[in-house]
């Protein structure tokens, strides 16, 4: 993070842009915003945007435990490097790119008759004959490393292809379509650009271990950014990361339909990947994560297809057709919550989320979307009266009732989801591997049970 305050508005613009797809405080946001904004805010303004600009890292002299990024696949150029000594040559390739790593895999494999499609230990590799007749001077012993090696390629690029869709898909339940968007349209609207860079860090806030559901990311210093935007804004690189009618009502309708297409397009893919991953056992009236569930990627998908629906339905909201959804209308995906969060709700005298019982009660969205299976409007009515629920205001019908603007509150320093009052104290538990469910580690230990005992712990806890 470039903490100089005399630069260029551009430099500061382009920070802002490679901040979409990572993870920046929105503390640390808004002090690049009051940079970026110098000389045209109002003083009432100034002083709004400060209420979290004093609490940056630049301000405070110190940074977070957490990671200002989220985490991104591992490349092939390891493979691609042990490739190349093995071959004895040198082929130029991408190792970040999935197509570029299987043709780099292919090129290579020329020379040993192998390809991406004959690639089978067993029954691909050329006996002695073959090789003979095909002028390859290499022992079965060297044919095999390479042929091993190649398969290696590409299984990097098939690995690599995946992470790379998952995290795909987890940018765009967390910040929409902001990732796509191109650095000049970015920088050519300050205005709209301060919005985005601002809502979309607000929106990656990490979640915190508590009873009360997530705050809402537009807060005042968000609202205080959108209507600073006019009719001259780019409304169209701020729907991207904001699906809503005060947003929609300034695209026209070919517009809205596209955005409708790509939050169709982004739904269906990450429903697809959620039927791959559904364990037929799961208990769906409680959802709670089993031993050997993959709960993170999970919920990192079921996340990603709930603000698809979402912003899927407030496209067809905004262009007046959710008559649609009484044909179709696909439920939400339930997250899978960890044993203890869910007896600390029961301890407290709540019980399984309402919204459970009724994606219990419908027939998976997936079986929907494909036409296995009916659920129509109707159904998700009856299934949301029965769990007590409406089905417009909780959002399974209807885009979600607009929200309060929230109060802007400093981030919170978590450490796997529990709020702890130091950033070095944070680092520490973190490393420790306390409250991660995992035996914390011997040697940080006492260090661990010190800090606990010192009141480090800001968040509430159902046992301390």
């Amino acid at each position: 993070m470039n903490f100089r305050t005399d630069r260029p508005r551009r430099e500061i613009l382009e920070e802002l842009h490679s901040s979409l797809d990572r993870r920046y405080r929105p503390e640390d946001v808004a002090d690049l915003v009051l940079q970026a904004l110098a000389g045209r805010l109002p003083r009432r303004e100034r002083v709004v945007l400060e209420r979290a600009a004093k609490h940056s890292s630049r301000r405070q002299g110190w940074f977070s435990s957490m990671s200002a990024d989220y985490a991104r696949p591992v490349g092939g150029a390891r493979q691609v490097a042990a490739a190349a000594r093995l071959f004895g040559q040198s082929v130029e390739v991408d190792p970040d790119d999935p197509a570029s790593l299987l043709e780099f895999a292919a090129t290579m494999g020329r020379s040993i008759r192998w390809a991406p499609e004959r690639s089978d230990f067993l029954a691909d590799r050329l006996n002695r004959d073959a090789r003979d007749a095909a002028g390859m001077d290499l022992s079965k012993r060297q044919y095999n490393r390479r042929f091993r090696m190649l398969r290696r390629v590409a299984a990097k690029a098939g690995t690599l292809e995946v992470e790379q869709d998952k995290r795909r898909l987890l940018m765009a339940s967390v910040i929409g379509f902001g990732a796509d968007i191109p650095v000049d349209r970015f920088a050519a609207d300050v205005e709209a650009a301060c919005f985005v860079a601002y809502y979309t860090a607000r929106r990656k806030l990490r979640r915190e271990f508590s009873l009360s559901g997530r705050e809402n990311p537009f807060d005042e210093i968000a609202a205080l950014l959108l209507d600073r935007c006019t009719d001259r804004s780019d409304w169209w690189m701020i729907a991207q990361v904001r699906t809503t009618p005060d947003v929609l009502d300034h695209l026209v309708d070919e517009e809205r339909g596209r955005l409708l297409g790509q939050w169709s397009a982004v739904m269906r893919h990450s429903a697809e990947l959620l039927r791959a991953r559904w364990k037929p056992g799961t208990d769906r009236a409680s959802m709670i994560v089993r031993r050997g569930d993959d709960s993170t990627t999970w919920n990192n998908l079921a996340v990603a297809y709930n603000a698809a629906r979402a912003g899927w339905l407030a496209c067809l909201a905004s262009l007046g057709a959710l008559r649609l959804l009484d044909a179709a209308c696909p439920g939400k995906a339930m997250r899978l919550m960890a044993a203890d969060l869910a007896a600390w709700h029961e301890s407290a005298g709540g019980g399984v989320d309402p919204n459970t019982a009724v994606w219990a009660a419908l027939p998976l969205p997936w079986d929907v979307l494909d036409g296995r299976a009916a659920c129509t409007r109707a159904d998700v009515e009856a299934a949301c009266r029965t769990a007590g629920l409406d089905p417009v205001g909780s959002g399974w019908t209807a885009p979600a009732p607009k929200r309060g603007v929230a109060v802007f509150r400093p981030t919170p320093e978590l450490v796997h989801g529990v709020s702890i009052a130091d950033p070095v104290w944070a680092s520490l538990l973190r490393r420790a591997r306390v409250f991660s469910g995992k035996p914390v580690k011997p040697e940080l230990a006492g260090d661990a049970r010190h800090g606990l005992a010192s009141g480090v712990v800001a968040s509430d806890l159902p046992a301390q």
